[in-house]
């Protein structure tokens, strides 16, 4: 527990200026972040982080992140979605040179991971373009729903969801979405974000927090699936970067799908 306070209270330190700074200095924060968790998937396919899929995936997760202003200068057939396209196409076809050796699972293990990383990083850094409230009234639906299952679930969980996630209740996932719904559309409506309609953040909110706890059960699921118990460890007592973000990952591409930003 001490380690998690410790590492938790680093993280923030550095964390939040990046946050209110905003701009290219979040960018290039969020692009370090995806190519990071790029890596943390390939540990867990058994891929070496110097190898030629892995450069190419991590690449590919960074262009996806990268703000569509960057790419402006290319020619209109040449767009950012059509660079992560021919990345993508150079891993289909190191699967014919590497005979095999790098699979079409392997190709599509980081084609998803591309597009799960990279759209979920990049509508993080969109919701700040739009103002700081968005991104921290986001995060705080997180954040709330994650510390509110956790507490509720201790004190009263009983039932479990899933064999995916063994820990986690439905008193538990019920209690943190009241949490998160309660003290996120609170700072919704007191620095107006998002609608003016209360009532339709309202029920957005209770959407996004049900998101980021299937978020956390999608990551749970994949660890499962590959035998691991943290995704990384860079950060210690807490995992890795998809341990830390798997629920943001999810909950801010439906947000920009809902029309906040």
């Amino acid at each position: 527990m001490k380690q998690r306070v410790i590492t938790a209270v680093v993280a923030l330190i550095f964390f939040i200026p990046v946050i209110f700074i905003g701009g290219i200095t979040l960018d290039i924060v969020a692009m370090v972040l995806g190519a990071i968790a790029m890596t943390e998937l390939l540990v867990m396919r058994k891929k070496l982080l110097i190898s030629f899929e892995a450069i190419i995936g991590m690449l590919a997760v960074m262009v996806e992140i990268a703000p569509n202003k960057w790419f402006n200068g290319l020619p209109d057939q040449l767009n950012k979605a059509y660079v992560v396209y021919f990345l993508i196409i150079l891993l289909l076809l190191h699967t014919v040179w590497s005979r095999n050796r790098f699979s079409f699972d392997d190709a599509g293990m980081l084609t998803l991971g591309i597009f799960y990383i990279g759209m979920g990083f990049n509508y993080f850094t969109a919701a700040r373009g739009v103002n700081v409230q968005m991104l921290l009234y986001l995060m705080f639906i997180v954040w709330a729903t994650d510390s509110g299952a956790y507490m509720v679930g201790r004190k009263l969980g009983k039932h479990k969801v899933t064999p995916i996630s063994p820990n986690k209740t439905w008193e538990g996932c019920i209690g943190g979405s009241i949490i998160g719904v309660v003290i996120a559309t609170a700072f919704a409506i007191g620095f107006q974000v998002g609608y003016h309609n209360w009532l339709s953040m309202l029920v957005i909110t209770i959407i996004l927090s049900v998101v980021g706890q299937f978020g956390d059960l999608v990551e749970s699921a994949l660890k499962r699936y590959y035998g691991v118990k943290d995704s990384g460890k860079i950060l210690p007592g807490h995992g890795g970067i998809l341990d830390r973000f798997d629920s943001m990952l999810l909950v801010f591409p439906i947000a920009h799908l809902f029309g906040l930003f």
